[in-house]
């Protein structure tokens, strides 16, 4: 395709193109020289690196133009945009031959069960008769093939990718998180999506948005005309009110406490599933079955009903599919153990997500709730201690470790969230080696104990001092049984 072709895409977004040649590949990668031959590479400026430092080596790797903010001494064609993020969406989409354009789109964000609710959209649609793809944090999928991806949102360019790899191979519907740093970032600059759903907000990344009503007001943006045709709104959630006051687009609401269009009675929860009442608009019941449990998959299974109501289907054909759902990867995971005690993976690195899940096994827990985390580095401290306090509150024992220090000392992750833990007078200890951490916690489970692997749930690395390292949890229990009973 030819850089003037590309550039025609970006309407306002360019301000001067200088040059013209082929472009048959695009990069954000200075390093990957299979990606940069004749190939356009994206200048991205960023909070620790600048992409026009790289220009030069990428140049020297292949790249045959630039996307750049400011034109650079450089012998190849430019394109100067007023925002390189922006550019590369518009840019990457026009690449790949516009897939989102025969796609729709349903994008889930909020702070938790955007996984859950992804993967029970999904469902769903395909209990409808559709073919449809995932795009997540746990990976990508068309059908039950998973493909790789590293972020929540892809990059641009992996995204209209994989969109565009959805469409050839017969994708009509796609489900799909939609992370505040996505949005933050211009990651979907001109997407349009046909349905939104709104799950929730609890403290998180506060490391990029600085404070609450900043990340809150990132999500909010979603809500608009331009983003979306169709809203789903968790009306129990303090912070919809905000949205829903402002938002001009057709809009269900769904909930639990308080008045929605579309709300769970009768439910009830046992350490097998949940199974509850849907009433849709105050007027027809549904019975719910399914085969997660806690009370926030309750919500969860709304959140993916009321967007699957949005797209037309059934509300038969909604149940149905709940029903079928076993599990999600390293969301409330009980893993096979074959022990007197369960072991449960859950991805929850956030406070209230902790929260959640150790207020969901307290439920069913016939003996302790033993709760073993850490934090992440290089990210929010804040959330440290509150973690800290809420384990040592809600659990009978805690194990504190470490998560994926990144470039962080581990003990002084620990120390934070000792911090929090202390005070509560709860059980502790503190084990910074993760894989020993879980064989203490294997070794001390007892007859109705419920062990909660909590922060890392589907992740299969562990990231230390920036490099990343196998560390699959369902395989480390595993094999740490098979040497604890061996």
């Amino acid at each position: 395709m030819l850089l003037s072709v590309l550039a025609q895409s970006l309407g306002e977004e360019l301000t001067e193109l200088r040059g013209e040649c082929e472009i048959k590949s695009l990069s954000m990668d200075n390093r990957k020289k299979e990606e940069l031959e004749q190939g356009l590479f994206f200048c991205v400026p960023g909070a620790r690196f600048d992409g026009h430092d790289f220009a030069a080596k990428a140049v020297e790797n292949g790249a045959a133009a630039l996307v750049v903010n400011r034109f650079l001494d450089l012998p190849v064609p430019q394109v100067k945009v007023q925002n390189v993020r922006r550019a590369m969406s518009l840019m990457a989409a026009a690449f790949f031959g516009h897939p989102e354009k025969e796609l729709k789109l349903l994008g889930v964000t909020g702070t938790k069960g955007k996984t859950t609710t992804s993967y029970l959209i999904k469902a769903i649609m395909e209990e409808a008769g559709c073919k449809v793809g995932l795009i997540g944090t746990t990976g990508n999928m068309i059908g039950n093939e998973y493909l790789k991806s590293e972020f929540t949102t892809p990059e641009p360019i992996d995204f209209f990718r994989t969109l565009r790899l959805m469409r050839d191979q017969g994708v009509t519907v796609v489900s799909m998180e939609v992370s505040a740093h996505a949005i933050a970032m211009n990651r979907l600059t001109g997407v349009h999506f046909e349905a939104g759903c709104y799950t929730n907000l609890s403290q998180d990344h506060l490391d990029l948005f600085g404070t609450m009503e900043k990340y809150f007001q990132c999500k909010k943006s979603f809500f608009r005309p331009e983003w979306i045709s169709n809203a789903a709104i968790n009306v129990d959630d303090d912070t919809s009110a905000d949205i829903l006051k402002d938002i001009t687009v057709p809009h269900s609401t769904y909930g639990i406490s308080c008045n929605a269009d579309i709300f769970a009675r009768d439910i009830e929860i046992t350490e097998n599933g949940v199974s509850f009442i849907m009433k849709l608009f105050n007027m027809h019941e549904y019975p719910v079955k399914l085969q997660l449990t806690g009370m926030f998959n309750v919500y969860n299974a709304l959140a993916a009903a009321a967007v699957g109501l949005i797209m037309g289907v059934k509300p038969e054909t909604v149940t149905e599919a709940l029903a079928k759902v076993r599990s999600i990867p390293g969301r409330a995971q009980v893993l096979d153990t074959h022990t007197p005690y369960k072991v449960i993976l859950d991805y929850s690195h956030s406070p209230d997500a902790l929260e959640n899940i150790l207020k969901a096994v307290r439920q069913f827990a016939r003996g302790r709730v033993i709760s073993l985390f850490g934090c992440g580095g290089d990210r929010d401290h804040l959330k440290r201690p509150i973690m800290g306090e809420i384990s040592g509150r809600l659990a009978d024992f805690s194990i504190l470790t470490s998560d994926n220090p990144r470039t962080e000392d581990p003990m002084d992750i620990l120390d934070a969230i000792e911090e929090g833990i202390k005070p509560t007078g709860g059980e502790y200890t503190v084990i910074e080696n993760r894989r020993e951490a879980i064989r203490y916690a294997l070794q001390m489970g007892r007859d109705g104990d419920i062990i909660v692997l909590a922060g890392k749930g589907h992740e299969t690395y562990q990231e230390i001092m920036g490099v990343k390292r196998p560390f699959d949890e369902k395989v480390v229990v595993a094999e740490l049984l098979e040497e604890i009973n061996g």
